[in-house]
């Protein structure tokens, strides 16, 4: 027996092929690649799931849709999948089972280890009056910004005392809110509680649907010393005055698709629009040396923390951003915001349409093609340009 060289399956380097294609971009030449080999109709789940990934970026929604119902149905244990199909049902605004399937996004490999072990029941919904319910946040910013609307929700529905526990960053904000009996911050030792619920499960556990949205707003306000602070700060720039943000968090799964470089947005320009830069993170170097013709003040190093941009928020007259955090806090505050979406968004931005049930104030710009940013910037700089004219 030799400990040599091991040869890959012929699958392995199939999907090794295939795989380098769709993080290229190159989605049709992969789906090209791997169409013979399922003509029959049948073929193992691993090729189906490559498929889907080859075909979901190039908006073919119903057919991803179809194969992962398959595949689910096949392996119904395998959570990943799952997860996989709650996302595309969400995209649909099939919110019932959307939900439901969403509910397995901590079963998954790679996220097992971040998912919340309570040892108390999961509040499903139902009248608890006389007891506590700690309902605790999860995920990224967006999330928590985008569904604090429910707190008080579940604290009527439930008739419990509500212990909300949320991230540190965002404390302030939820400080002003109202719907819970308690606040705590994440990492600290919440008061005793009986039952316990996901922020993000919070739909599942309610029924959420789509004519349940947006529910009373604004449901978040700015620090009003912090308002005044900006402000001031502001004070001689001339308007209108645009928020930008041209790139998400780095480690984001879908940055690529979702992220732009200032560059791109030189368009904007021809508005005559001021914008300030509330970028963070290392894209935000690039407003040090911005497009010609396009006036860009960076505040980027003045931003502590989402007090600020909050504050921010509540004194430009736009935000422009692609798909991240301040998105949902503009949104959550009532303030109008412009949001660039790569073909295939996010699940909360549902399909053709360009508007979005969550926020009333935010308004949609979609790319008709992988890829094509062109079209999204044209759009808008018209929509700027016609909205600087008024």
């Amino acid at each position: 027996m030799t400990h040599g060289h091991v040869e890959p399956t012929p699958f392995a380097a199939f999907e090794k092929q295939v795989r380098a294609l769709i993080a290229a971009g190159h989605h049709a030449q992969a789906e090209a690649l791997i169409r013979p080999h399922l003509a029959s109709g049948s073929g193992p789940i691993p090729l189906w799931q490559l498929l889907v990934d080859a075909i979901r970026p190039q908006g073919k929604i119903a057919e991803t849709r179809m194969i992962q119902e398959m595949i689910v149905a096949t392996v119904p244990g395998d959570l990943t999948q799952r997860f996989n199909l709650a996302e595309t049902l969400l995209l649909h605004g099939e919110f019932e089972r959307g939900w439901r399937e969403y509910h397995h996004r901590y079963g998954m490999p790679h996220t097992f280890a971040i998912g919340r072990r309570v040892q108390k029941p999961r509040w499903d919904g139902r009248p608890i009056p006389g007891k506590t319910l700690l309902i605790h946040d999860e995920q990224g910013f967006g999330d928590t910004f985008q569904f604090m609307r429910m707190v008080p929700w579940a604290r009527e529905r439930s008739g419990a005392k509500v212990i909300f526990e949320v991230n540190r960053e965002a404390l302030p904000l939820a400080s002003r809110t109202t719907g819970y009996d308690h606040l705590v911050a994440r990492g600290d030792l919440p008061p005793p509680f009986d039952m316990h619920c996901e922020l993000m499960d919070l739909p599942m556990a309610m029924g959420l649907t789509l004519s349940d949205l947006p529910g009373p707003m604004p449901y978040l306000s700015a620090d009003p010393q912090r308002v005044e602070k900006w402000r001031r700060r502001l004070a001689d720039l001339p308007r209108p005055l645009v928020a930008l943000v041209w790139a998400g968090r780095p480690t984001h799964v879908n940055d690529a698709r979702r992220s732009m470089h200032l560059d791109q947005l030189a368009p904007l320009g021809a508005s005559g629009a001021t914008f300030v830069a509330i970028q963070k993170g290392p894209a935000s170097e690039q407003a040090a040396n911005p497009p010609e013709g396009m006036s860009v003040v960076s505040l980027s190093d003045e931003i502590v923390d989402f007090e600020d941009t909050a504050a921010i928020l509540c004194v430009v007259d736009l935000l422009i951003s692609v798909d991240s955090s301040p998105v949902h806090l503009a949104g959550a505050l009532g303030r109008p915001a412009w949001v660039m979406l790569p073909m295939v968004p996010d699940w909360r931005w549902l399909l053709d349409r360009d508007d979005t049930p969550w926020y009333p104030g935010v308004r949609l710009f979609r790319q008709k093609a992988y890829g094509d940013w062109h079209h999204v910037i044209s759009a808008m700089t018209d929509a700027l340009k016609d909205r600087a004219a008024r």
